[in-house]
């Protein structure tokens, strides 16, 4: 079984709210670069890529948070089989989604200090800290809810601050646009190898990482990765075949069982390279979605509303999972028969359709201040 080499609880998305209207997404009429008649191809296959990765995020916690706290009595190890095929996603859910984060990041990195400082980071930080306190007060009427949650004011102000909670991936990426910022006139060989060193060092287990940390840590490079490989990435996804698919599924795969086989997930650098190759098997599966219209443009619609997703999920999955709990864990073994192989499917269409339609409800009553800084015009993601 692989298991993930960090404490973290939630890996991301999410999936990435930008600008001061802070959104995980981007202009439909933007591109990468160019553009093309109808809807950008490269704009489409990013967006399709975020849509897996925001299924694969709630996919996660559902399996973890809710399907396994369940008191299954059916005589076959089909739960146990939901946590592995989770598990082997986890190298490429928050990697892939940090790396287009920073693709869609190279052109506001270049803009003023004080464009970047309120529309990136100021607006990154504000949608953190408004939905960490949204987050403790549900959380705290399900206390038995199995993820991180501040249960007292010094808690509160440690999650603020120095250990990020279930909604790190806000935290992060204010913090990496800080760092990217920072650096933009740096070597990129002397901000990428510090990058990589660290994450290979807390997926190792070399550092301490309380709550959330080492995700922070992990996925920095990614991030600066997609920043700093955009030209490549552009001519990588359209040129994307058939056989560029199986190889790099094939190296996804065989990196996976190697590890596995060897117990190599703490050891050093091999998670980071395990991550890469599962970065460049998601973006050639992303490009190749395009040969699916029907697919491909409905996972990009997913991927341009990630920001509802990610913050509104997990309060939604935790008042689902004290509703549901005790009722399925009592069913008799048939009725559990019934629900145990599609539980986990069921439940994440449920916790993104509720999601998505409490950001509607949201929206509709003038609260739109809980997606995005107040009083400033918006600004697309990641620019």
């Amino acid at each position: 079984m692989i298991r993930q080499p960090t404490t973290t609880d939630a890996r991301p998305p999410e999936h990435e709210p930008d600008g001061t209207h802070v959104r995980f997404r981007h202009r439909r009429h933007r591109t990468l670069s160019g553009t093309t008649a109808g809807r950008p191809h490269r704009a489409e296959w990013a967006d399709a890529a975020k849509g897996v990765c925001i299924i694969l995020v709630v996919l996660w916690h559902v399996v973890v948070k809710d399907y396994l706290q369940i008191d299954w009595h059916i005589g076959v190890p089909v739960p146990g089989l939901w946590g592995t095929v989770g598990e082997q996603f986890l190298p490429l859910r928050m990697p892939l989604f940090f790396t287009i984060s920073g693709v869609f990041a190279a052109n506001a990195v270049q803009r003023p200090w004080r464009v970047v400082a309120r529309s990136r980071i100021a607006g990154f930080l504000y949608l953190y800290a408004v939905w960490l306190l949204i987050h403790t007060a549900i959380l705290a009427a399900v206390p038995d809810f199995p993820t991180d949650r501040a249960t007292s004011v010094p808690g509160l102000l440690e999650q603020l601050t120095v250990t990020p909670s279930n909604l790190w991936y806000l935290y992060a990426l204010a913090l990496y646009f800080t760092i990217a910022k920072v650096v933009r006139r740096a070597p990129r060989v002397l901000v990428l190898a510090p990058a990589a060193t660290l994450s290979a060092v807390a997926a190792a287990g070399l550092l301490a990482t309380p709550g959330n940390r080492a995700g922070l840590y992990q996925n920095l490079i990614f991030f600066l990765a997609g920043l700093y490989l955009r030209p490549r990435i552009e001519r990588w996804a359209p040129t994307a075949t058939g056989r560029r698919l199986a190889l790099t599924s094939g190296a996804y795969v065989l990196a996976l069982a190697a590890m596995a086989a060897a117990g190599a997930q703490r050891w050093f650098g091999v998670w980071p390279v395990v991550s890469v190759v599962a970065v460049a098997f998601g973006i050639t599966a992303a490009a190749r979605l395009g040969r699916w219209p029907a697919l491909s443009t409905r996972l990009a619609t997913l991927g341009r509303s990630t920001l509802p997703i990610y913050v509104i999920h997990m309060p939604v999955l935790a008042l689902l999972h004290r509703l549901l709990l005790g009722p399925v864990s009592g069913l008799d073994q048939v009725g559990q028969g019934l629900l145990v192989l599609s539980y986990p499917i069921v439940l994440t269409g449920l916790v993104i359709g509720a999601s998505l339609a409490i950001h509607r409800g949201l929206l509709a009553v003038h609260a739109r201040w809980l997606f995005a800084l107040p009083e400033h015009r918006r600004v697309e993601a990641a620019g």
